[in-house]
Formats: C-alpha cells, structure tokens, sequence
C-alpha cells in the first residue's frame, strides 16, 4: 500500500513539475501555426483544424501525468470490424471498437476510425448477451444486430492475441447483439461529426462486404480473415433470435432531425 502511495504521488509531483515548467514556454508560445497542415487520417480525408500547438501539447501531458481515465483504461479489450448504415448497405465503415466487459451481459465500447493517437471518435456500440436481447421490446429489438456472422466467418478480429485467446472471446461474442451509433460520417469525407447520430448493422453473409475492403484492412493489421475462419470453425454458428437485423426486411429505423417543442424552459 505504502509503494503504490509513493508512486501516485511520485506521479502528481511529476505532473506539477511538469506543468510548471513549461509554463513560460506555454505562454510565450502562439497558439496556433500559420502554416500548419489539417490532421490526415488513414481514411484519406482530413479533421478539421490545424495541428495541436506546443501550448495544447505540453497542457495535454501534464493532465496525463495528474489525472486518473478509469473508464478508459478498463477498456480492454480491442475489436476490428465492419458496419454499414441501416438504410445503406453499400456503405461499409471499417470500426475500431474499444470494450469495457461491464458485467457478464454487457459490454460498451467507443469506436474510432484508427488505432493511433489522432485517430477520430466515430461512434458507440452496447453489446449484450442473448439473454437480454430476448427480454427487449419488439421495437427495440430493430435497433439491434447479431454477431453470429462476423465472429465465426472471421472478419471481426482482435488484432495481437493469439488464436486460443481471439477464439474464446469470439465464442463468447458470438451469441451477443449489437446497437452501434456512428456520429461521425467519415466515409464521405466529413471533417467534423455533421448530422444526428446513424444507425449501423452488421453483415450476416459472404459476399455482402466487397472483399477489398478485408483485404485492406487485413494487410494493414496483418491479420488474415481466412486463416481466422478456420481457426474459428469450431465455434458453432448460433441461431439468430428473430426480431434483430432488422435491415433484411427491407425497411429500416433512422434517425432525422425534427424540430419539437422546449418543455420545462427556466
């Protein structure tokens, strides 16, 4: 106990100092660069803004040297899939999940188009157990999509851990529904996070996600669907609950903007 107290001390004394050291720099310094270039991703398309100052970078570091992210650093868990819009399944969007395993029925997790340090907030998804999703409204049940496709096929990955590991997560996966909000349309090129949030799904056969799309995204991460696939084969592919993708019916909930009356106004 007494070593654990002296390292988060050690810490907040490092952050302090830190902080005040640079403090002149960070006043010194313009906030902005004249000449600065907008923050690319690997997408294509740009963030808007310039890249961050020395002053918003040396401010950044002391804040992580004093403050705490618990629920960041619980997210443990790191998933590599694809959605596509409820309405429009010719839009797929490659997803970077980040899962805290909040109780045995649930997970929530943040979405990201990237795993490096610029990469953009895009949306959130709640995972939950069969037996829950069972327990959902008829209506609510719409919002939501299975996993029995992407976990035994092979395109959901968890990039880093070895198979034994990847393959018992995914067992476990494989039962589970999703509801995935994107809030950020990067696929077309958006610089900022426009628009009500929109409803994702997921695929639930081959062929419906245009192979270059895997290919991409399998020799960037160097992971391999088809070695994933088979190496999962064991894995028994559930029998979806009925009520969820709702997109195979042909019609689909989204979300528009409507303007509404301001109740309880002080």
């Amino acid at each position: 106990m007494n070593r654990l107290r002296n390292f988060l001390l050690n810490r907040r004394t490092l952050g302090r100092r830190l902080v005040a050291t640079a403090a002149p720099l960070i006043a010194a310094c313009a906030c902005g660069r004249a000449h600065a270039q907008p923050v690319q991703h690997h997408g294509g398309s740009p963030a808007t803004g310039e890249e961050n100052s020395l002053r918003s970078r040396v401010l950044g570091a002391g804040a992580a040297a004093l403050q705490t992210k618990a629920p960041l650093n619980a997210m443990n868990m790191y998933l590599n899939g694809f959605h596509f819009y409820a309405d429009d399944m010719g839009r797929p969007v490659e997803a970077h999940h980040f899962c805290t395993h909040l109780t045995e029925d649930l997970h929530q997790c943040v979405i990201f188009d990237g795993n490096s340090e610029d990469s953009r907030l895009i949306g959130i998804e709640y995972i939950v157990s069969e037996r829950v999703f069972r327990t959902l409204p008829e209506d609510e049940k719409k919002l939501w999509h299975s996993h029995d496709y992407e976990t035994t096929s092979g395109e959901l990955v968890m990039p880093g851990l070895p198979d034994a590991a990847e393959n018992a997560a995914m067992r476990d996966l494989s039962t589970t529904y999703g509801k995935t909000w994107h809030t950020w349309q990067v696929d077309r090129g958006d610089t900022l996070p426009l628009g009500p949030p929109q409803l994702m799904m997921a695929y639930t056969a081959e062929g419906q996600l245009p192979a270059r799309h895997i290919e991409q995204r399998d020799q960037r991460l160097g992971v391999s669907k088809e070695q994933s696939k088979q190496s999962r084969k064991d894995i028994p592919v559930p029998t979806v609950v009925e009520g969820a993708n709702s997109w195979q019916s042909g019609q689909v909930p989204q979300l528009s903007l409507q303007a509404v009356p301001l109740r309880n106004r002080r």
